[in-house]
């Protein structure tokens, strides 16, 4: 099985010993890695890319196994919003103050916790925190792990702009509007420093 589930297994398993495990280390997302934010507007769609050899490698992350289940602290994704390229100078700067990206310049995705599926082989559930704006929202996320040595960890997460007191533009006089419900789709390949 692959090294980063292992590692992730063995943790768990000592969970149902007395006591609590904690440790830390370090992740390095890989350039092969992509996140991508996809909206839509009632007469369009567009991808806005983050560019990945942005972030601030290496990730150090912190946990502990509690009651079956992988704790952590300040484990976080920081993303630039001046990183996202929308695929126009228009599209971007529109979607630079969506984020009202003047007052709040990244978006921050903070793991918290993460359950292996026991029903669904090589899938976990991890619950992460995400601010937007200056407003924050938990949510829980179906990740696949695929991969050998450096580790590709899948997910789709479908999120309300409202939610984040986002109000969606509107151009053209009103004619073009964009969607609330965006999606992130995360394809992150890291390596564990030191594997």
């Amino acid at each position: 099985m692959k090294k980063l589930v292992i590692f992730f297994l063995v943790l768990l398993m000592l969970s149902f010993y007395k006591g609590d495990f904690a440790t830390e280390t370090a992740i390095v997302v890989t350039p092969e890695s992509s996140l991508v934010i996809k909206v839509k507007t009632n007469v369009n769609k567009f991808d806005c890319k983050f560019n990945v050899q942005n972030l601030n490698n290496p990730i150090p992350v912190f946990f502990k196994v509690e009651n079956s289940k992988l704790v952590f602290e300040e484990t976080s994704l920081v993303l630039k919003n001046s990183c996202f390229d929308c695929g126009s100078k228009g599209i971007n700067k529109d979607f630079y103050n969506l984020l009202n990206s003047d007052v709040y310049p990244e978006v921050v995705l903070k793991l918290k916790e993460v359950k292996i599926d026991n029903y669904h082989k090589n899938w976990i559930s991890a619950k992460i925190d995400i601010k937007i704006a200056g407003v924050v929202n938990s949510y829980n996320v179906p990740l696949k792990l695929e991969g050998e040595e450096r580790m590709m960890i899948k997910g789709v997460l479908n999120l309300n702009i409202s939610d984040f007191n986002l109000e969606p533009p509107k151009k053209a006089l009103g004619l073009i509007v964009v969607d609330e419900m965006i999606k992130i789709d995360l394809n992150l390949k890291v390596k564990e420093i030191g594997s």
